[in-house]
């Protein structure tokens, strides 16, 4: 399910103490200057009303079949009662029809749609409702998970009212929003507000970057629109926060910049076509920042390297901090996700890495992405303490870990894969930082500051020239049974 997304009212009767500087003068604004909205919105909003949409769809589903009877107590009275109610009202297993209402707009005369992906999925009809009462079928152009956009097409049998998208890139926090959509049923309602923040992360999908804004939105504005005051769509309504189902004005919306993007791609082709280079990445954090002597923590970090892919091809290896792509500096991480979906299939671009304290420039042939199989990069799971069997025997103790060698009897009881190189974890200390960063007996210790280690006594020739070196931590590769990983930073300690 979405996150809830609601309506915030902002204080607007409170006023903030401000002055202005005006050629060497102080003056001070006036109060009402200073708290005062817009006039109105009744302008901007007549000329979009006609162009938002309502959406209802329709789809069947089957029952839930037979539900148990409580248990009773042998020889309870209650008994012949439950068991006559039970029989009466079990819906047997027999097909229901679900009904749900949403927003959307119209870009195109001819009778192009946008709503959101969550609001038709899985329908078996799809009606839009237009504000002058009538009421058209839609069939599905294409839809994008991945951002929860999906266009419809209606057949009209005259030109539509449209609107057009704005630039969302140069909306500024603070800046007047209208939304207009179909909350509860109530269809061609608006509300106003402002821009809360930009480039929120919700954890809705790998592209999150949404505006939060304090206008009203509430279930049955879903993919519905965000117009700045020149009445151009600049978000898409998709999510809202909320303890109570009810607007407390934390609300999302999918940028412009973002979603035209994939709608043009999904009335071109009826799917998307994104950028695809195969690689793993995470955050680059300050720890891991100062462990490699950077000035910063920015870049992506590269956790694993698909097989054969455009990456791969290119030289970028495990363990190098991507800082530039395709001319765009990478910030934040999940930024290369983004720059790198919307680079052009099949065009050859730069990438600029950072591989041990050195920057170097890669030339990368973009790929079309793929659906990964969902393959885990998660830890492996606990697995029982070491037996004594003797199968397996501690080498070295590093980290607050005790390692050993990768044995073929250490593959068989810790599951791990033949291509898989490194030094196995046989036991944690407890209450030791690398217990602290959950790592686990079974777990495999592949790289140690961005060097690949094939023994346990490879873990302990690099912690000596980091420690040499004056280094205070190390950046460690810790990996499942099948390779799958994340990069953690270990104290060097003595």
């Amino acid at each position: 399910m979405m996150p809830k997304f609601f309506s915030l009212s902002a204080m607007r009767g409170v006023t903030l103490a401000a002055i202005l500087c005006l050629g060497g003068t102080v003056a001070a604004l006036p109060e009402m200057a200073q708290a005062r909205g817009p006039e109105s919105v009744a302008d901007v909003a007549e000329g979009l009303l006609d162009a938002v949409v309502n959406i209802s769809t329709s789809q069947t589903v089957q029952g839930t079949g037979n539900v148990p009877m409580p248990d009773l107590p042998p020889g309870s009275p209650f008994e012949e009662f439950f068991k006559e109610f039970f029989d009466k009202n079990q819906d047997k297993g027999r097909p229901r029809k679900v009904n749900s209402l949403g927003s959307g707009f119209v870009i195109d005369k001819s009778g192009i749609i946008v709503t959101n992906n969550h609001v038709i999925a899985d329908a078996d009809e799809i009606i839009v409702n237009f504000s002058d009462g009538s009421k058209l079928e839609a069939e599905l152009i294409g839809r994008d998970t991945k951002t929860d956009l999906a266009v419809l097409q209606v057949k009209a049998d005259k030109d539509l009212a449209f609107v057009e998208f704005g630039d969302s890139e140069t909306l500024r926090i603070g800046d007047w929003v209208l939304a207009i959509g179909n909350p509860f049923g109530l269809g061609g309602s608006v509300t106003t507000g402002i821009v809360s923040a930009m480039n929120r992360n919700i954890n809705a999908g790998p592209y999150d970057s949404f505006i939060q804004t304090d206008a009203a939105i509430n279930r049955g504005n879903s993919g519905g629109p965000l117009f700045n005051m020149d009445g151009k769509v600049v978000g898409i309504n998709t999510a809202i926060i909320s303890p109570s189902g009810g607007s407390i004005g934390i609300g999302f919306s999918i940028p412009s910049k973002v979603a035209s993007r994939v709608i043009d791609q999904l009335v071109a082709f009826g799917e998307t076509r994104r950028g695809y280079i195969g690689v793993r990445i995470q955050a680059v954090t300050d720890e891991i920042a100062e462990s490699l002597g950077m000035e910063k923590a920015s870049g992506a970090l590269v956790a694993g390297v698909s097989p054969d892919g455009p990456a791969d091809s290119a030289g970028i290896k495990t363990g190098d901090i991507i800082l530039e792509f395709d001319g765009k500096a990478i910030g934040e991480y999940r930024e290369l996700s983004r720059i790198v979906a919307d680079t052009l299939v099949g065009s050859e671009t730069n990438v600029i890495v950072l591989r041990d304290g050195e920057k170097q420039t890669l030339a990368i042939t973009l790929g079309r992405l793929e659906e990964a199989d969902g393959a885990s990069q998660s830890s492996s799971d606990d697995t029982p303490a070491n037996d004594g069997d003797g199968s397996v025997q501690p080498v070295v103790n590093a980290f607050g870990l005790e390692l050993g060698e990768i044995t073929d009897e250490a593959r068989e009881k810790y599951g791990i894969e033949a291509d898989v190189e490194g030094v196995v974890v046989l036991s944690v200390e407890e209450g030791s930082p690398a217990a602290e960063r959950q790592i686990k007996e079974g777990d495999i210790i592949m790289r140690v500051g961005q060097e690949q280690v094939y023994a346990p006594e490879d873990v302990t020739a690099q912690i000596s020239a980091m420690r040499e070196r004056g280094s205070k931590s190390a950046l460690v590769f810790v990996g499942n049974g099948k390779g799958d990983g994340r990069f953690i930073v270990l104290p060097l300690e003595e």
